[in-house]
């Protein structure tokens, strides 16, 4: 069996071929796809190709998985460290990569599916969407800044207001800025809401996604970017694994006799997750029940923004029980799922059937909702005096 270690870079790949621990050929290999093919053709169904993580290793692995017998994906951050070398030249780094594969320390990364790259690719695609708006907003705002226009009274990017900015007394020049950035606004939210249809269609035939919205904070872009980061939740064993997967984990420094120290969170891992994540805990604080009492009691302690990320934390541990247990949340609310449901399939394109009793009907119901909301306040105040409890101490003995 043929190793075959892989330095790839942006237009060309070093390749070192290992048989039996020795190097039997070295070659590089150009990276445009019909010329990588040709080679990849070349290659033997019992060959094992190493590659690292990079901007383009899933698209070399997608070339050479027909061809091979396996490819194995790196990461390079431990691969620095396990093989730190002075000389550092892309043929030595090929020929490490195959013998930390052949030795069984190469330190691998999960390799997503196809289905789950399509969808790493839509909620990518929408977080630069959502960026690009929120930068034209702030440069409307800044030009409403410097001119000293005061704050419109309202929502400044609704129809109403849009009609206020084309009043505006603002010299010409600048009236046409802002004309082109209320034009550009105009059009990356009609791209936003068409990405967001599909997000919301892809989440209704999802029941992982489904079962994800009875958390509270958690809707269609919430669920669907989640399990893209995820991809199958069996390869996490813990839920403290999938939390530090999303980079929610604090950092722990520990030497000698010292106790250990925790600081702030590593940040190293899925960075979409984990906004969202933070975006939901800030949403799940205005829906009564356990997950409000916890962000409160942090925020008391360490404040709003720390109580954010902790709860984010809590989210991710709810998600992991409920993908890997396959049942909804616990304390979810029935019918404001089903009405949380139903907006979705209005976003993913269901028509709107008026006069006639839809599956949200129930949450616009007064006394179903009004039930619904004392249960999870009754849970809500269970958790604080199960908090209480904790803080009170044994008084001392006498004597």
């Amino acid at each position: 069996m043929r190793i075959i270690g892989m330095d790839i870079h942006r237009s060309f790949a070093q390749v070192a071929f290992l048989v039996d621990g020795q190097v039997t050929k070295e070659a590089r290999v150009d990276l445009a796809h019909d010329r990588f093919l040709k080679f990849a053709k070349t290659l033997e169904p019992t060959d094992e190709v190493v590659i690292e993580a990079t901007g383009n290793s899933s698209a070399v692995e997608r070339v050479l998985r027909p061809f091979v017998k396996r490819v194995a994906v790196a990461n390079p951050r431990l691969v620095r460290a396990i093989a730190y070398a002075r000389v550092k030249t892309d043929k030595i780094d090929a020929v490490i990569l195959a013998r930390l594969h052949a030795a069984g320390f190469l330190p691998e990364v999960w390799v997503p599916d196809d289905d789950t790259i399509r969808r790493r690719r839509m909620v990518t695609e929408r977080s630069g969407i959502v960026e690009h708006m929120v930068r034209v907003k702030s440069r409307i705002h800044a030009i409403l800044h410097g001119n000293l226009i005061p704050k419109y009274e309202g929502c400044l990017f609704s129809k109403a207001g849009r009609a206020w900015l084309a009043r505006l007394p603002l010299p010409s020049e600048e009236q046409a800025i802002l004309a082109r950035l209320v034009a550009e606004l105009e059009r990356v939210s009609a791209q936003l809401t068409e990405i967001d249809k599909r997000i919301a269609q892809q989440a209704l035939d999802d029941p992982q996604a489904c079962r994800l919205m009875t958390i509270p904070g958690v809707g269609t872009v919430v669920a669907l970017t989640v399990l893209a980061s995820i991809g199958t939740i069996s390869r996490f064993p813990t839920s403290e694994k999938l939390s530090s997967y999303f980079g929610l984990t604090p950092t722990t420094q520990q030497s000698g006799d010292h106790p250990a120290r925790h600081g702030r969170i590593s940040r190293q891992g899925n960075a979409a997750a984990r906004a969202v994540l933070v975006e939901a805990a800030w949403s799940a604080k205005m829906a009564p029940g356990p997950l409000r009492a916890f962000f409160n009691r942090v925020q008391k302690k360490a404040g709003a923004g720390a109580a954010a990320v902790a709860t984010a934390r809590k989210l991710a541990v709810l998600i992991w029980h409920v993908l890997s247990d396959d049942r909804d949340y616990a304390y979810a609310r029935p019918a404001f799922t089903a009405m949380k449901l139903r907006k979705a399939a209005l976003k993913a394109g269901a028509p709107r059937e008026y006069g006639k009793a839809g599956p949200g009907r129930d949450y616009w119901i007064k006394e179903i909702r009004q039930r619904e909301a004392e249960y999870v306040e009754r849970t809500e105040r269970a958790y604080e005096r199960m908090v209480e409890a904790w803080k009170e101490r044994p008084s001392a003995p006498a004597g």
